[in-house]
């Protein structure tokens, strides 16, 4: 664990939730890394190439990564978030990292506390704690994560256990509560007050709006929920009010986008994508396909329907067109930050493709060593 920072720096100092734009990005921009799984290849791999996207990301000046939490999907490896991340911060210094997101309600708040508290303890002021509502699985997988048929994700049990889970962060269960003398540790029991903060994530807008009321920063899921992002994000500034944590309302918007040195590169890799969430949502998940299977499935008329409909939101082609997408999004959205996801069969062109981007807004190269 000897690449580990000890302490925020450049990157995360002062702010832990509002990034800071640089070369001639208009917002900070970000990592969701969904760790896909290539056909021909294998999670170790998969896992392997998170790591290198991570140092890329901190020396490219990216400002968080995230990945997120999915279960039974071949495709992905990213079942354990917390895990993940001990890893990242042992192979970083300076970048945020964080969940994008965590989904509460397959797991207890305090397990979710003495997680991200160990983060924590592991890389100071750098961790985010992002959370989701829904199971990120199917019904029949989160209910054998929860251990039961019903899966409370309704209006009632998501806010009580997101108040539950940050009374074990900041340990402060009033006295004569049940839970008044357990604490989350590693924790504020043990020494200085400080903790992740949290984020709500969402596809729609029940975690805007409750984001908003609760003065929280928000994520929103535009890569699969494109019609509901400007509805949501609305919701969330309208219903804002000023908090400990924020006095104005802070958004990002997880966009996918893909780059490469040209148009047809581009569109290959990102077909893969397309074919592997037509298959996802078909009933029929597996590794994510190569290029070439892509290009040589025969599409029925309503498959390639739903494969136009999902590139057409997804911003991809050679840099500069890249940068003129994401230029575009944020102008329309006004997201205060956006989080890149880049799927593809292989890691390389994942890779080469945040490098483009980096390269398309003159992000500077980064020591991470200098912190």
């Amino acid at each position: 664990m000897s690449e580990t920072g000890t302490q925020a720096d450049a990157g995360t100092a002062g702010d832990p939730i509002r990034g800071r734009a640089l070369g001639t990005a208009p917002v900070p921009l970000s990592v969701l890394d969904l760790v896909t799984v290539g056909s021909g290849s294998t999670a170790s791999r998969a896992l392997a190439t998170s790591v290198e996207l991570s140092r890329l990301a901190e020396r490219r000046g990216y400002h968080r990564h995230w990945v997120a939490e999915h279960h039974s999907m071949p495709g992905v490896a990213s079942s354990s978030p917390a895990v993940i991340l001990a890893h990242l911060a042992a192979h970083t210094r300076r970048i945020r990292l964080g969940s994008g997101g965590v989904m509460l309600p397959n797991h207890a708040p305090l397990v979710i506390a003495e997680q991200f508290g160990t983060l924590e303890a592991l890389a100071p002021g750098r961790v985010d704690l992002g959370l989701g509502r829904a199971p990120g699985t199917d019904g029949a997988t989160a209910a054998a994560l929860r251990r039961t048929d019903t899966l409370n994700e309704g209006a009632d049990d998501f806010p009580e256990q997101l108040s539950e889970l940050t009374r074990f962060l900041d340990d402060d269960f009033p006295a004569g509560h049940p839970y008044a003398r357990i604490h989350a540790v590693p924790g504020p029991v043990q020494g200085p007050k400080g903790r992740p903060p949290v984020w709500l994530l969402g596809s729609s807008g029940f975690s805007a709006r409750l984001a908003g009321l609760l003065g929280l920063p928000f994520a929103f899921a535009h890569h699969f929920s494109a019609r509901n992002t400007i509805p949501a994000l609305d919701l969330y500034r309208q219903s804002f009010r000023p908090s400990a944590v924020l006095d104005e309302p802070y958004a990002l918007i997880g966009v996918g986008a893909l780059a490469a040195d040209d148009e047809k590169e581009a569109y290959r890799q990102v077909l893969t994508g397309a074919l592997s969430m037509l298959r996802l949502r078909t009933g029929r998940p597996g590794l994510i396909p190569t290029p070439e299977e892509a290009e040589t499935y025969a599409f029925s008329p309503a498959e390639r329907e739903f494969a136009d409909g999902w590139l057409a939101n997804v911003v991809h082609g050679t840099p500069d067109a890249v940068r003129s997408g994401l230029d575009e999004l944020r102008k329309r959205t006004g997201a205060d930050e956006l989080m890149i996801t880049a799927n593809a069969h292989g890691g390389e062109a994942r890779l080469r493709s945040y490098e483009l981007i980096a390269d398309a807004y003159g992000l500077p190269v980064l020591d991470p060593a200098r912190g």
